[in-house]
């Protein structure tokens, strides 16, 4: 809902006039879809009505432009984008290739490390008995998010019962330290324009609920090698990492789509969801990496009814 909003102030700034779609398996018991101008069901991302559902809808709505917010609706938007494109619909989303390496944990550590980009040691938790590994670790699933179903290990853990009863999760070693979000903004030609490091002070069910903007040269460095590194990524995409307090640096997931953080960056002034729209409507581009240095966010829960 936060996101939809930005997108409205920014319309408004832009003096466009603006009519949000919201999509959902369930729309009735979605709330942006009942705060957006209107809600639809549409089949979930995985089902192969997906895409043509949603070209239906692109079509009679004229929709201009079309933002995926969730990781598995990421790669069919990727790989349909011409036929979105021949209705007149744009779509906010990177290369399937950027898409493919940040879906998969394990495929994102390796990608970066071949690259000399600094990761926690990881591998697939089948693979653990026979890597030195300093514990504790971390257990996630290749392709979660929002920490569904993360696990932290201690040395004493039994890793082959493990391993059996979660096949398709990586282990990587738990770094200590200060955890951040790098919010990143990439043009058309897939050029980096701006990177919004914030603290992630506090976080819930792996979203960050408290957090503060920090200009730290260390991170944005850090984001101008993961942009040269990604194929062809464009639009919104972000990056978590962890400086330790020797101020060894990790990065640990990559997400190409928007981070739940974004309105901290928006209201810092990188107003990413402001240059999809120009983007969209084909207006002169006004991107800037300037942006509020120490701005803090403070979350709270609010309620819809119908």
């Amino acid at each position: 809902m936060e996101l939809m909003n930005c997108f409205r102030s920014d319309a408004e700034e832009l003096g466009l006039d603006l009519r949000v779609v919201a999509t959902d398996a369930n729309a009735k018991m979605s709330s942006a879809c009942q705060l957006a101008d209107e809600g639809l069901n549409v089949p979930k991302c995985g089902e192969r009505e997906f895409i043509p559902a949603l070209l239906d809808i692109c079509a009679k709505r004229q929709v201009r432009l079309l933002v995926p917010t969730i990781d598995p609706e990421l790669e069919p938007f990727a790989r349909h984008r011409k036929e979105f494109e021949k209705i007149g619909t744009r779509i906010a989303v990177s290369d399937p290739e950027t898409i493919v390496i940040c879906r998969d944990k394990l495929r994102t550590a390796s990608f970066l490390a071949e690259r000399g980009i600094p990761v926690p040691e990881t591998a697939s938790l089948a693979a653990v008995r026979e890597q030195v590994f300093n514990f504790p670790i971390i257990l996630k699933s290749r392709e979660g998010s929002s920490s569904e179903g993360v696990l932290r290990i201690d040395k004493d853990a039994n890793l082959r019962t493990l391993a059996s009863a979660l096949p398709n999760y990586i282990a990587q070693e738990q770094h200590q330290g200060i955890e951040y979000t790098v919010n990143l903004f990439f043009d058309e030609a897939s050029q980096l324009r701006c990177a919004v490091p914030h603290v992630r002070v506090e976080t819930r069910a792996g979203e960050v609920s408290k957090a503060m903007t920090q200009r730290n040269q260390q991170l944005l460095q850090l984001a101008e090698r993961v942009g040269r590194a990604l194929p062809d990524p464009f639009g919104v995409l972000c990056f978590q990492a962890i400086i330790s307090a020797s101020e060894e640096v990790a990065v640990f997931e990559i997400n190409a789509r928007f981070g739940g953080g974004f309105p901290l960056a928006h209201r810092a002034g990188a107003k990413f969801s402001k240059w999809l729209l120009e983007w969209a409507a084909e207006l002169p581009p006004t991107i800037t990496d300037q942006w509020q240095d120490g701005l803090t966010m403070l979350r709270y829960d609010t309620s819809t009814f119908f």
